[in-house]
C-alpha cells in the first residue's frame, strides 16, 4: 500500500481536515497517452486490496488482474482506502496532529461526497487528468454515482453495481440497529477506547446483523436450514443452529480486523448518502452526468432493491443519456456483486474491449 498526504481538506460539515493520509494501491501501468487510468471504489469493510499483490489477495480479484476483465496488463487501476476508514486513510483512530491523540469521536463527520472529493485530490496529486472508468459495489457505487455527478467531464464510463442514488429507509433502518449495537456496548465509551479494543461485542452483533442483510432467506435455508450442533436442549444462550454459528463466527472475524469508530462514521456516511442534496434533487443531479453509466443489480438485493436502480437508469435515458442496466439473478443477494465473479465479468468485460487494449499495448511498448 502506497500513501499519499492531502492538505487543508474542506468537508460538508464545514470543517477542515488540515493533513489527510490517503492510503491507496495501483495496479498495471499507466500509459502514455494517460487513457488507462480506472479508479475501483470499496464497500463498507474493504480496503485498497482489490487486485491481490502476490501475498494477499484483492476483494476483487475475480475481476481485475492480468487476463481477466478488467485486465491490468493494460489498465492501470487505482483503489483508495476512504475517508474515514481504518486501513491507511485519515480516520477516527488516526492520530490528531494537533492534540498528539487519536480523533476518536473527535474527528469530523464525513460522506460519501467528502471521499470522493477527497480521492479527486489524490488523482491529482498522482498527474491524472482523465480516468477511464470508475467502478465500485455497495457503498463503492455511492462513491461512482458521486464521481459521475461531482466530476462528470473526469470519466468515459462509470459502473455504479449494487448500490443507489441515496439510502433507502430500510437500509437506514438496519444501519441504526448495528449502531445501537455498538454504542451500547459499555467498552465504547463514547469513542474514547484507544488503545484498548473498544466494543468488540457490540461490533461483532453490528456485524451479523449486516450479513443477514447481505445475503438471502433462500441461501441461509440452502446452505443451514435447521441444522443444528449438539443437542437442541443446549444452554439459553448457548449456540445451538448453525446458522448461529455462522454469524458468529462472521461477527467475532470483523473485530480482528476493522475499527469500531470506523464502522460508525462509514454507516452513517451511507446514511446521508443523497446524491441529489444541495443539487436540486437527484433527477437534476443524475442530469449531470457525462460518462456512458453501466448500472448492475442484484436480484434479491434487500439493501438496493431492483427496482430503484431501474428507475435510476430509466431517469437517465428520459434524459438523453448513455445508460446500460443489467441485473445478476443471485441467490447471493446483495452479495452477489462481491460472490458472482463469473457473472460480473461477463457484464463488465465488453466495457473493456480488446480493440481499447491493442491500443494500449502499442502505447505502452513503444
Amino acid at each position: 500500500m502506497r500513501k499519499a498526504t492531502i492538505h487543508n481538506l474542506a468537508l460538508e460539515c464545514g470543517e477542515v481536515l488540515r493533513q489527510v493520509e490517503i492510503g491507496y494501491t495501483t495496479s498495471g501501468t499507466y500509459n502514455s497517452e494517460q487513457s488507462n487510468a480506472i479508479l475501483v471504489c470499496h464497500a463498507l469493510t474493504g480496503d485498497s486490496q482489490a487486485v491481490g499483490d502476490g501475498e494477499k489477495p484483492g476483494w476483487w480479484d475475480g475481476l481485475i488482474g492480468p487476463g481477466k476483465a478488467i485486465d491490468t496488463d493494460y489498465y492501470y487501476v487505482i483503489c483508495t482506502n476512504v475517508l474515514g476508514g481504518c486501513y491507511g486513510t485519515t480516520g477516527p483512530a488516526s492520530m490528531n496532529t494537533e492534540t498528539k491523540e487519536p480523533y476518536a469521536t473527535h474527528f469530523p463527520v464525513v460522506t460519501i461526497r467528502d471521499m470522493v472529493r477527497a480521492q479527486y485530490k489524490l488523482i491529482e496529486q498522482l498527474g491524472i487528468s482523465h480516468l477511464y472508468a470508475v467502478i465500485g459495489g455497495s457503498m463503492g457505487g455511492m462513491q461512482v454515482y458521486e464521481w459521475a455527478v461531482e466530476y462528470p467531464q473526469m470519466m468515459d464510463v462509470v459502473i455504479p453495481v449494487a448500490t443507489c442514488a441515496q439510502l433507502s429507509a430500510m437500509a437506514i433502518a438496519y444501519n441504526d440497529v448495528a449502531r445501537q449495537a455498538i454504542c451500547n456496548d459499555p467498552d465504547w465509551n463514547n469513542g474514547h477506547y484507544y488503545p484498548q479494543l473498544g466494543p468488540i461485542r457490540g461490533l461483532a452483533t453490528a456485524r451479523m446483523v449486516g450479513m443477514i442483510t447481505y445475503r438471502t432467506a433462500e441461501l441461509f435455508e440452502e446452505r443451514f436450514g435447521r441444522a443444528h450442533q449438539g443437542t437442541v436442549h443446549a444452554d439459553l444462550v448457548d449456540t445451538t443452529f448453525e446458522v448461529e454459528s455462522y454469524l458468529r463466527y462472521q461477527g467475532d472475524k470483523l473485530v480482528q480486523r476493522f475499527d469500531a469508530n470506523s464502522y460508525l462514521y462509514l454507516l452513517k456516511a451511507m446514511d446521508t448518502h443523497d446524491i441529489g442534496r444541495g443539487r436540486d434533487g437527484i433527477e437534476n443531479a443524475l442530469s449531470r452526468i457525462k460518462a456512458k453509466v453501466v448500472c448492475i443489480a442484484i436480484s434479491n438485493d434487500l439493501l438496493y432493491p431492483i427496482p430503484h436502480q431501474l428507475w435510476l437508469s430509466s431517469t437517465l435515458k428520459q434524459q438523453g443519456k448513455d445508460v446500460d442496466f443489467f441485473a445478476i439473478d443471485s441467490v447471493f443477494g446483495h452479495d452477489g456483486f462481491l460472490v458472482e465473479m463469473d457473472k460480473m465479468a461477463q457484464l463488465v468485460g465488453p466495457y473493456f474491449p480488446v480493440t481499447v487494449k491493442e491500443q494500449q499495448t502499442s502505447q505502452l511498448i513503444g
